[in-house]
């Protein structure tokens, strides 16, 4: 793994440990998988949009996605069947945003996550996927209830509606290249290969090597562009990207978000009532709310660790980790590739041991 620390600006810890692969020792440039911590890049890129006056918060989605317009809602099954309702409204942008859309998808097991399952949604491109959800009922209505789903891919397509170019190269240009995240991307070029970590998971005897880079297919464009979980980067890269958003849009002179828009995405945006306490996070949820791609910490007491009210976070299920603390001008970026996430939480251990070393 890589640990990664910056506070006031400045990385003040960056260390490595073990192994990339069998017989690799760890590297500082080394190219990790970043599943859901994609989540935020993507949502970052919307708000790009936003501010340039692409859409409201609160349009509807099917004004630029016709396919998902009159989206029925899932009400119950029996040995009839599966039973739907009318949507009682429109599912927003501002809905994708919040995980609120009623959409379905990760870490569930529901008859409509098994409809998801059987339409293969990442088969094919972005527009496959939407002509496929088309097709299936929401899981809840719209605006009710917190539901960790496919929303961000829903929300790659958008980008790629609202700026007439496919969503990696609105990325490329707008994103990793004014950053100069030079190792972030949708696949890692053939001649970076050796630079990519495996990924490991838990057997009988320890553990075992599921994925290898060299017999993957990570050296080849994708043409599923998940807004949701698609990307690969580097522990520095995506510190830049994390001091953009504490610099509160702005990094080394390059500025990609307003201040405002930044502030609105960071803060909770969801009442108590929507945000579960009973998702298949378990107690990472606690005392959490949400904002527009990040969980937000709203209650330290229910939360049972440290950290600052306001502070915002999101993982991938590789155990990759970022956590952005604005009161003490923190940032923390845990990099390694061992599932299922949750396992074994050493992002935990590093919030503590990292507090715990700040003496102003």
């Amino acid at each position: 793994m890589i640990t990664m620390v910056a506070r006031h600006g400045k990385v003040v810890h960056f260390e490595k440990y073990g192994l990339m692969d069998v017989g690799k020792p760890m590297q500082f440039n080394t190219i990790f998988r970043l599943a859901s911590m994609t989540k935020p890049v993507t949502s970052v890129a919307v708000m790009m949009l936003y501010e340039e006056g692409g859409f409201q918060l609160d349009d509807p989605v099917a004004d630029y996605i016709p396919e998902l317009r009159d989206m029925k809602v899932y009400s119950s099954i029996d040995q009839d069947g599966i039973h739907i309702v009318d949507a009682i409204r429109p599912m927003t942008i501002r809905d994708l945003l919040t995980h609120t859309s009623g959409l379905s998808g990760v870490g569930a097991d529901t008859p409509v996550d098994s409809m998801y399952r059987e339409a293969n949604l990442s088969d094919g491109t972005l527009q496959d996927m939407i002509q496929k959800l088309s097709k299936i009922p929401l899981l809840y209505q719209p605006g009710t209830r917190w539901n960790y789903s496919r929303s961000t891919d829903v929300l790659g397509y958008l980008v790629e509606v609202i700026s007439g170019k496919p969503f990696d190269l609105f990325l490329k240009e707008r994103v990793f290249n004014s950053l100069k995240m030079n190792y972030t991307g949708f696949y890692v070029p053939q001649e970076k290969i050796e630079q990519v970590a495996a990924v490991y998971a838990p057997d009988s005897n320890g553990i075992k090597v599921i994925m290898k880079p060299e017999i993957s297919n990570i050296s080849t464009p994708v043409k599923f562009l998940s807004g949701n979980g698609g990307l690969v980067s580097t522990a520095n890269d995506y510190m830049i990207f994390s001091q953009m958003l504490l610099n509160k849009g702005e990094y080394n002179g390059v500025r990609l978000l307003r201040s405002k828009t930044v502030d609105l995405m960071t803060s909770n945006q969801l009442s108590n009532e929507i945000m579960p306490e009973d998702d298949f996070f378990g107690p990472l949820m606690s005392g959490m709310g949400f904002g527009f791609g990040f969980a937000v910490l709203q209650d330290s007491t229910k939360f049972n660790n440290i950290g600052s009210q306001g502070s915002y976070w999101w993982s991938g299920s590789g155990n990759t980790y970022f956590y952005i603390d604005p009161k003490e001008d923190l940032i923390l970026i845990l990099m390694t590739q061992f599932v299922p996430n949750f396992y074994y939480p050493v992002f935990k251990e590093l919030r503590v041991l990292s507090y715990q070393s700040i003496v102003d």
